[in-house]
């Protein structure tokens, strides 16, 4: 069954993280993802390893973990857009386009004649999501940014990691590119906003998407913890700044994760405890309590914890509804029982590997369940084809390829 996008064409012009981010969630979605590359080099994550995918010999091809993250379900089409015959192939593929997705530094489309402006005159129609790290205006616009550096600026590495003070204590950053995939996930329902607004005025749309602005508006909470106090968040480790307790404590064996979320959960937390009288004590009884009495009532539960094996202490935490869990490994996390009822992991098949495993879309539709056909593409692996759906003949192509547009 089709997609609820196999009606869409999306040119995605983007590299690394964020915009391919974008076009995989669209190609998932059943789009047809057109992604051109620079030929002989294609996107800056293909090199992006070790680890590589191996090929049937058991050697590295060029296709990296990272790049093979973000890329599934795509056609690779090569195209140096420095030559005007480059250009002119942009040009034609964005005439046939609904979605056009790139991050190039400020200003470059435009120079080549393929910003907005040039390419709504040959589709009038088309959506054209434009990604930097700080916006199309403003004093900072024409900066270079990558993710590390965005989520230093924007504020999450001053309330990521352990508090001052205390062992490893100081900034740290994400242990994934989180502004990259959350500028994706907003490109994307961007995009898709766009396309609902054209479907009732016949307009195509501009997005304006910058990093920084995502990270801004990212911080939630905390954001509207210092604009309603004035006082600024600090690092609290894996505390939270509004709820308590929550935090990593250790049994004798090993750490878990304790997550209460109200009142209720605290008082039962407790009685699973065989401590009642901690849930109904005044100083805990309610959450604003709690957290104005927070490091006695850390360390009353600290002590508490430490008596209990893991598995006896998750286990009757579950009884209660009370959500407590372990700390897993990725490894682990693959390995358990609901990941792979739901089917997270599976493996799709490759020209040069015989398959590569892929970690399926966590959105699944009713009536438009979701299929997974293509691995990411190996480099211009489907140029001859995309080009003949542009009209050139086998001549035209051999042509092209040979004065290095494609």
């Amino acid at each position: 069954m089709p997609g609820p996008l196999s009606h869409i064409k999306v040119l995605d012009l983007s590299r690394v993280m964020a915009g391919p981010w974008i076009g995989q969630m669209l190609a998932d979605f059943g789009a047809d993802v057109i992604k051109v590359e620079r030929p002989g080099a294609g996107d800056d994550t293909r090199g992006w390893g070790p680890p590589f995918l191996k090929d049937k010999d058991g050697k590295d091809t060029q296709e990296s973990g990272y790049y093979l993250s973000v890329n599934r379900g795509k056609r690779s089409l090569t195209i140096n857009i420095d030559k005007p015959e480059g250009q002119e192939l942009v040009r034609k593929l964005a005439a046939k386009s609904d979605i056009l997705l790139e991050n190039f530094k400020l200003g470059t489309l435009p120079r080549y004649g393929l910003g907005y402006d040039d390419l709504k005159k040959v589709n009038p129609r088309l959506i054209y999501c434009a990604i930097t790290g700080f916006g199309q205006n403003g004093p900072w616009a024409p900066k270079v940014a990558y993710d590390f550096l965005i989520q230093a600026m924007g504020g999450l590495m001053s309330i990521t990691g352990e508090a001052e003070g205390r062992p490893g204590g100081g900034p740290q950053k994400v242990g994934i590119p989180i502004l990259d995939l959350t500028t994706g996930m907003y490109g994307a329902v961007a995009v898709l906003a766009a396309l609902a607004h054209r479907d009732v005025t016949g307009k195509g749309n501009y997005i304006d998407l910058a990093m920084l602005d995502v990270q801004t508006a990212f911080l939630s909470n905390q954001a509207m913890n210092y604009l309603l106090s004035g006082r600024t968040p600090q690092r609290q480790g894996n505390r939270h700044p509004n709820i308590v307790p929550q935090d990593v404590f250790m049994c004798r064996d090993g750490a878990v994760v304790l997550a209460v979320g109200n009142d209720s959960q605290f008082a039962k937390m407790c009685t699973a405890l065989n401590r009642p009288e901690v849930g109904t004590d005044p100083r805990y009884a309610k959450n604003s309590d709690r957290i104005r009495h927070k490091e006695e009532l850390m360390t009353l539960i600290a002590e508490i914890f430490a008596q209990w094996s893991r598995a006896d202490l998750v286990a009757a935490m579950e009884k209660v509804s009370v959500p407590c869990g372990s700390i897993n490994s990725i490894p682990e996390v693959f390995e358990q029982e609901q990941i792979k009822h739901r089917q997270m992991r599976m493996d799709l098949p490759h020209p040069r590997s015989g398959t590569v495993p892929s970690v399926k879309n966590p959105i699944n539709f009713s009536e438009t369940p979701l299929s997974y056909e293509r691995a990411p593409p190996t480099l211009g692996q489907h140029s001859d084809e995309v080009l003949r759906e542009l009209g050139l003949s086998a001549a035209d192509i051999e042509k092209l390829r040979g004065s290095g547009v494609v």
